[in-house]
């Protein structure tokens, strides 16, 4: 890592060599953490199948915060984009610092929800057997959350500044990290503590604190830090705060509805009381998470080239460019689930369970694995109106599909159940529904600026 590598032009072009150079090293960002959840799945699974079914409730609950994050990411990201575009990178030190400043409040907001609200919500819908175990997990695992907040801020600025390069540095410590203490800490391995499902909670938190450290090395040794004065002065500004919260407001609110949509739908999994259907939908989360790793690079992708070029005044090239970004996402998403698809005896046999777990686990996997590939065409066409900026139409548009998305999992898990895969079809309507809105909104040329 050195300076000398740091990039001057700022302004994307729209070629495949780029759109592949931005998206790729995301890639291995994202399927870092995916790596991690899909570790601590395994080693629960083969310490107890009903500690593998309540990380699907406890997992889902960290990823409204983690995904609220992951908001406030995107919004950072676009606001860095759209002056990477206009060549003002000299407002990247005010952005940075806002930033900072933003997520360490949300970070406290959600470690104190957590602490005083959540257990009253959990209490009331959790299984009585499970909730214990469920809480005290939690309140572990959330303490994790100014780290993660941090270390997305510091890659919101590598991918804004077309450094995603150095992505994978702070990703692959954080992801060694969390395997070796799942490792140890689970079963308690040489003299370690045994602490089961909490062993899982912390080897998160632990690797998420190395990941924010990593990144601040990242941003020093790569000469990044002092070309844009990152960290100089962390004084509150009012303009780009106000900029950064009007973006991040509907995102946060957009992604923090969707993933508790999913909560929901992992209680109404839970009331069933079928230990099998808890476990396999917590794999399926798992399954969505490490096949869609390219579908969200992609993503990010879209936003930051979408608004990028936004910031240069060549509105005319975002739906050419959304168009050829989605194509590549449709490729990479295409193969993963070709591989489940032809290898799921393989996926299923890493949880330690036994044949009945597989058998029950792929017929899920079929309806998830399309609702994958509608993913890998709507989440390109989200992101897109995303970098417009108008984020407002986002929470519209996860309203919309939120809504529809409800309406039929609670048909099919609690009116006219028909099977897990059935339910977990929900994917598919949700995704559509996402597609043809932000489709439409792109299409009609409303976001161009006059």
């Amino acid at each position: 890592m050195e300076s000398t590598a740091v990039n001057t032009d700022l302004r994307v072009k729209v070629t495949n060599k780029q759109i592949l150079g931005i998206a790729l090293p995301i890639t291995l960002a994202i399927l870092i953490p995916q790596i991690n959840m899909l570790t601590n799945s395994i080693f629960l699974g083969w310490y107890d199948v009903n500690a593998l079914g309540d990380a699907g409730i406890t997992g889902v609950f960290y990823l409204i915060f983690a995904v609220a994050g992951h908001g406030l990411n995107n919004a950072i990201q676009t606001v860095f984009s759209r002056h990477a575009g206009s060549g003002n990178t000299g407002a990247f030190k005010t952005i940075f610092a806002q930033g900072i400043r933003i997520s360490l409040q949300f970070a406290i907001i959600g470690i104190a929800f957590t602490f005083l609200i959540a257990p009253f919500i959990l209490q009331a819908v959790a299984d009585t057997a499970a909730y214990p175990k469920e809480i005290s997990f939690l309140r572990i695992r959330i303490l994790g959350l100014p780290f993660l907040y941090l270390f997305l801020t510091g890659n919101a600025f590598l991918v804004a500044s077309l450094n995603s390069r150095y992505l994978m540095i702070g990703f692959i410590c954080e992801a060694a990290v969390n395997i070796i203490l799942d490792y140890l800490l689970i079963e308690g391995r040489f003299g370690f503590p045994r602490m089961g499902f909490n062993g899982a909670a912390v080897a998160s938190v632990a690797a998420e604190i190395v990941g924010a450290i990593v990144v601040l090395i990242v941003l020093i040794k790569t000469g990044l830090k002092n070309k844009y004065g990152l960290m100089h002065n962390l004084a509150y500004n009012k303009t780009l705060s106000k900029a950064i919260i009007k973006v991040s407001a509907p995102l946060v609110m957009q992604y923090v509805i969707s993933v508790t949509t999913w909560l929901i739908f992992f209680f109404l999994i839970e009331s069933r009381h079928e230990v099998i259907s808890k476990a396999v939908s917590n794999v399926m989360r798992n399954i969505f998470g490490l096949g869609g790793v390219f579908v969200w690079a992609f993503a990010s992708t879209s936003n930051v080239v979408v608004s990028n070029l936004m910031g240069q005044g060549k509105e005319e090239k975002v739906l050419p460019a959304i168009t050829k970004i989605m194509l590549w996402s449709m490729l990479f998403c295409g193969i993963m689930v070709a591989l489940l698809n032809l290898f799921p005896q393989v996926f299923f046999s890493l949880f330690g369970q036994d044949e009945a777990f597989a058998k029950a686990g792929i017929p899920v996997a079929r309806s998830v694995s399309l609702g994958m590939l509608c993913m890998s065409v709507a989440n390109i066409w989200l992101n897109g109106v995303t970098g417009t900026g108008k984020t407002k139409i986002n929470l519209i548009i996860e309203i919309v599909a939120i809504t529809t998305y409800l309406i039929y999992t609670w048909v099919f898990m609690k009116v006219h159940y028909i099977s897990l895969a059935m339910a977990w079809s929900n994917e598919i309507i949700y995704w559509t529904t996402i597609f043809i809105m932000a489709f439409s909104f792109l299409k009609s040329g409303r976001w161009k600026t006059k």
